[in-house]
C-alpha cells in the first residue's frame, strides 16, 4: 500500500536526479507562493494576482512545445542544467527586487514570465530523461516517487514560505529558492546519462511539434485526459483568491496553509494509492475524480474559517491526485518512447495551462463580484462540465487499460 523507495538506494543516477529535483521543486514552490502574495501586498487586488497566471501562460505554451522537441532531439541533461542556471538567476533577481525602495510589480511579472518559459522548456526534458536512467520495470515506482515529490514540495514549500515571510519578509523565500537551484545543478552534474534519443535532423521544430499533436489527437483516451483536466482547472481553480482569503485569517501564515492544503490531500492519496492498481476503468475514474474536485470546491465556498477551508481544499487535492494517477497511467500505456518528450510537453500544457487560466477566471470574477461567487460558480460549472464528458467523450468514459482489457 505504501511507497516503495528501493529505487533511490539501488540506482545512483536516479538518486542524484531525484534528490536534486525534490529540493529544487521545494524551493520553487516557496517562490510560487511568495510572488502572488507579494503582488497582492503591493496592489491589494486579486485581479492582478489572477492576471499573473494569464501572463505566464503564453510563454509556458510556446516554450513547453519547443522544449518537448528539444527533449527528443538533444541531450536532456544539458537542457536541464542550462534551464536551472537561468531559473536560479530569476530567483536572485526577485530577491534583489525586495531591497528596492518600492519593489517593482513589473519585475515580479517579468521574472515570473521568464521563469514560466524556462519551466515549460525544462519539464519535458525531465520527464523524458527519467526512463533513460531507470529500468522499464521501475517506471511504476518512478510515478509514485514523482507524486510524492510534487505533493511534498507543494505542501512544505508554501508552508515554510508563509512562516519565513511572516518572520523575515518575502526576500527570505527567494533566497532559499536560489540556493535550492544551486544544489540541484550540482546533483545534475553528478548524473551519468548512458544514452539519449535523437530525432532525424531533417525534422524541423514545427514539423516535430505537429507530429506530436497529430499522435495526441489520434488517441481519444489522450484527448479525454487533456479535456477533463482543463475543464476542472479552468472553472474551479481557487488559488488566485488565497491572498485575499488569508487577509481575513492571519495574513502570510494563513496563505501558506491555504497553498499547502490541496497538496496535503494529494499526499495522503499518494501514500494510500495501492488500491488504484485494481481499477480497470481508468477513463471513468478520471471523470469521476474531476467531478469530485468540483464538488469539494463548492463546499469550500461556504467555509468562513481557515481550518474548514483547509479541509475542503485537501479533499479537492485528493480528488485531483486520483485523477492525476489515472491520467498518468493512461499516458504511460499509450505513448511510445520516441514521442515521449513531445507528448510530455502536451501533457504539461494541459495540466499547467488549466490552473493558470483558472486563476485568471477566479481573480476576475472575484474582482467584479466576490470571493464567494467566484468559488461557488466555478465549482458548480466544473462539476456539470466534467459529468457532461460522460456523454461528450464516450470512448474515454469506457476506456480500459490495454494490458487489462
Amino acid at each position: 500500500m505504501f511507497i516503495d523507495t528501493s529505487l533511490i538506494r539501488k540506482n545512483k543516477n536516479y538518486r542524484w536526479l531525484y534528490t536534486g529535483q525534490i529540493i529544487s521543486f521545494f524551493g520553487s514552490m516557496m517562490t510560487y507562493m511568495a510572488v502572488p502574495y507579494q503582488i497582492y501586498v503591493l496592489t491589494k487586488s486579486s485581479f492582478w494576482v489572477g492576471l499573473l497566471g494569464t501572463m505566464q501562460l503564453i510563454p509556458l505554451l510556446v516554450f513547453g512545445l519547443i522544449g518537448g522537441v528539444y527533449a527528443d532531439r538533444f541531450e536532456r541533461k544539458k537542457i536541464l542544467i542550462v534551464s536551472e542556471i537561468i531559473l536560479s538567476l530569476g530567483a536572485l533577481l526577485l530577491f534583489i527586487n525586495c531591497f528596492l525602495a518600492e519593489p517593482s510589480v513589473y519585475i515580479l511579472f517579468g521574472c515570473s514570465i521568464v521563469m514560466s518559459a524556462l519551466n515549460g522548456f525544462h519539464r519535458p526534458a525531465m520527464e523524458a530523461l527519467t526512463p533513460v536512467i531507470v529500468e522499464k520495470n521501475d517506471l511504476t515506482q518512478v510515478g509514485a516517487m514523482n507524486s510524492f515529490k510534487f505533493s511534498f514540495g507543494a505542501i512544505a514549500g508554501p508552508a515554510l514560505s508563509g512562516v519565513l515571510i511572516a518572520k523575515y519578509g518575502i526576500k527570505a523565500s527567494y533566497v532559499v529558492d536560489f540556493f535550492t537551484f544551486v544544489f540541484s545543478i550540482f546533483c545534475l552534474y553528478k548524473v551519468t546519462v548512458p544514452q539519449y534519443l535523437k530525432l532525424e535532423s531533417a525534422d524541423s521544430t514545427l514539423t516535430s511539434i505537429k507530429e506530436g499533436f497529430s499522435y495526441a489527437v489520434s488517441r481519444p483516451e489522450l484527448v479525454g485526459t487533456y479535456m477533463v483536466d482543463i475543464l476542472a482547472m479552468v472553472f474551479a481553480m481557487p488559488m488566485a483568491l488565497y491572498p485575499a482569503m488569508a487577509a481575513d485569517w492571519g495574513g502570510a501564515s494563513a496563505a501558506g496553509w491555504l497553498y499547502s492544503a490541496i497538496p496535503a490531500g494529494s499526499l495522503i492519496v499518494t501514500l494510500l494509492s495501492g488500491w488504484t492498481k485494481n481499477i480497470t476503468r481508468k477513463g471513468a475514474a478520471v471523470i469521476l475524480a474531476a467531478t469530485s474536485w468540483g464538488v469539494a470546491i463548492i463546499g469550500l465556498s461556504f467555509m468562513n474559517q481557515l481550518a474548514f477551508a483547509f479541509i475542503f481544499l485537501a479533499l479537492a487535492g485528493g480528488a485531483d491526485m486520483i485523477s492525476g494517477i489515472f491520467r498518468s497511467a493512461i499516458w504511460n500505456e499509450t505513448i511510445p518512447h520516441d514521442r515521449r518528450g513531445r507528448l510530455a510537453s502536451i501533457e504539461m500544457l494541459s495540466y499547467m495551462s488549466g490552473p493558470m487560466l483558472g486563476n485568471a477566471r477566479a481573480g476576475y470574477v472575484a474582482h467584479i463580484s466576490s470571493n464567494f461567487i467566484s468559488i461557488l460558480s466555478g465549482g458548480i460549472i466544473c462539476a456539470i462540465a466534467c459529468l457532461a464528458c460522460i456523454w461528450l467523450l464516450p470512448k474515454f468514459w469506457f476506456y480500459r487499460s490495454e494490458r487489462e482489457s
